[in-house]
């Protein structure tokens, strides 16, 4: 629970997207709900967003995760980053801070050399699409990388036969850096890369969905762990 649970530091860890896998990341940027999302965005926003997504040098992929929460806290975390990262804290589990900027705005520094910034730009009753940029160092071995990054995580719920309520998710996140930055990531971090990626999306997920599931074991600790 240190930096690959914060929201784009795993965005370093991402494998490169091999020749032949092109044509799959084709089809999964293709069936995002991004167009119609696209057009309610600030013209910059859209543009910067789209171009990394149709361009990205690295990409991951979480798998789907389900688990027992209440859908409305879940989707307050998902919008309050920063607090979920101060319950870590105060459950004793290490985790890094986050700054909240305001207006779905966020940031993040681990004082050395990793400086992020990101913000919400789409949220839908069943997604979040987030922009960062900034710039990443994913350990003390590695060079700091210019970044710009999206993230676009999906959500469902469902109530099973024994009337819980189920909370499914999973995460998309694109990584665009120069071609000299990620062919030096790739080499040092070698065929261990792929999957320090796919942990590191994971880790993203469980970030929310452990304290969703927390909260909702102990509702008694909620004031405890999310007040301000």
């Amino acid at each position: 629970m240190t930096r690959a649970i914060v929201l784009f530091c795993l965005v370093a860890l991402a494998a490169p997207v091999p020749a032949q896998s092109r044509g799959e990341k084709s089809r999964a940027y293709g069936k995002l709900p991004l167009p119609v999302a696209l057009e309610a965005m600030p013209a910059a926003t859209r543009d910067a967003l789209a171009k990394v997504m149709k361009d990205a040098t690295l990409s991951a992929v979480s798998p789907a995760e389900e688990f027992v929460a209440h859908p409305d806290m879940y989707q307050w975390l998902l919008d309050h980053p920063d607090r979920v990262a101060t319950a870590w804290r105060r459950l004793g589990i290490p985790c890094v801070g986050i700054t909240n900027k305001g207006d779905g705005r966020f940031t993040w520094s681990d004082g050395l050399g990793s400086d992020i910034a990101w913000v919400t730009a789409v949220r839908g009753p069943n997604l979040r699409i987030w922009y960062a940029e900034g710039q990443a160092k994913a350990a003390s071995t590695l060079p700091t990388i210019p970044v710009k990054a999206v993230a676009v995580l999906r959500h469902n719920r469902r109530t099973d036969d024994a009337g819980q309520v189920l909370v499914t998710h999973e995460v998309d996140v694109y990584l665009q850096t120069d071609s000299k930055a990620a062919a030096l990531v790739a080499r040092l971090l070698g065929p261990a890369a792929p999957r320090m990626a796919e942990q590191g999306a994971s880790q993203l997920l469980m970030f929310f969905s452990a304290m969703a599931k927390h909260l909702d074991e102990h509702p008694e600790e909620l004031p405890k762990l999310l007040k301000r």
